[in-house]
Parts: C-alpha cells; sequence; structure tokens
C-alpha cells in the first residue's frame, strides 16, 4: 500500500508542477469549454506594439502575440498592414477575459475597441476564439498577472 500512496503523490506533484508553469512565451486560457494553451512574442513596448503582426503572412495554430501595457489602459487597434485575420482577447489586470473581437480583417483601419482597464491582448488566428469557446470570464495565466490578484495564478 505505501508504494501506491507514494506513486499518486509522485504523479499528483509532477501534474501540479507541470500545470503551473508559467512562461513569458507562453499563455495558457480557461474556461467552461477547456483549457489550452498559445506559444506568444511578447510586445512590451511602444515600438513592438505599434508593429504587433504587421506583415505577418501566416501564423501557426498554437501560435499568437500577447500585447502587454505597463498599466491598465484604453485599448484600441486597427488592422494597417496585417496580412491575416485575427481574433483579439482582451484582458484585465487580473487576467479574465474582459472582450473578444472576432476575426478582424485585414487591412481595415477601423478602430477595435477593446474597452477600459486593459492590461494585455492577446491576438490569435481569426476563428480560432469562437471555435475554442473563447468569450468574456474566460481565465489567462501568464507571468503578467502575478503581482495583480491573478484569477489564474502561476
Amino acid at each position: 500500500m505505501p508504494r501506491l500512496w507514494g506513486g499518486l503523490f509522485l504523479a499528483c506533484t509532477l501534474a501540479s508542477s507541470l500545470h503551473a508553469e508559467c512562461r513569458e512565451d507562453r499563455v495558457g486560457l480557461r474556461g467552461d469549454w477547456g483549457e489550452l494553451s498559445f506559444t506568444v512574442d511578447i510586445a512590451d513596448d511602444n515600438a513592438e506594439r505599434a508593429k504587433g503582426l504587421m506583415f505577418v503572412e501566416q501564423m501557426g495554430r498554437n501560435k499568437g502575440m500577447l500585447f502587454i501595457y505597463p498599466d491598465p489602459i484604453r485599448a484600441t487597434f486597427w488592422m494597417k498592414n496585417t496580412l491575416i485575420p485575427l481574433d483579439m482577447i482582451f484582458v484585465d489586470s487580473d487576467g479574465l477575459v474582459t472582450h473578444v473581437h472576432h476575426k478582424a480583417i485585414p487591412g481595415d483601419l477601423t478602430a477595435i475597441d477593446g474597452g477600459e482597464n486593459v492590461r494585455a491582448v492577446l491576438e490569435i488566428n481569426g476563428g480560432l476564439a469562437e471555435r475554442y469557446g473563447i468569450e468574456p470570464g474566460s481565465q489567462m495565466q501568464h507571468p503578467v498577472f502575478s503581482s495583480a490578484s491573478p484569477v489564474w495564478p502561476c
């Protein structure tokens, strides 16, 4: 019996440590629909945020770009020089998804308003948010949310 308990303890410890792993280049998302992750490039200064995914011709299915702001802002985006449709996932300081804009149109100069108190925005391939069920109320895990009261801590 001790061997069984030891094996269970080890399995739970490994699962817990894998689940809790937070990395700068990874974003976790979860909700009633399940859990998934994206490998991300980070845009955390004005120049990187201004360029974003401009001129990118294709992006892998589990790839994205995470725009990080030093303080919460009213975030607006446009699709100037963007060649692929994107979903934009707007997140507050605690890692709570507050707004999702589906299938932004490549090249469109219309402002996409993500609302107030946005700390980060995840851009992924257009259509994936709907396919997976990512919606307001979903939770994001990333080290940027560790200094607040994260809804999904690292």
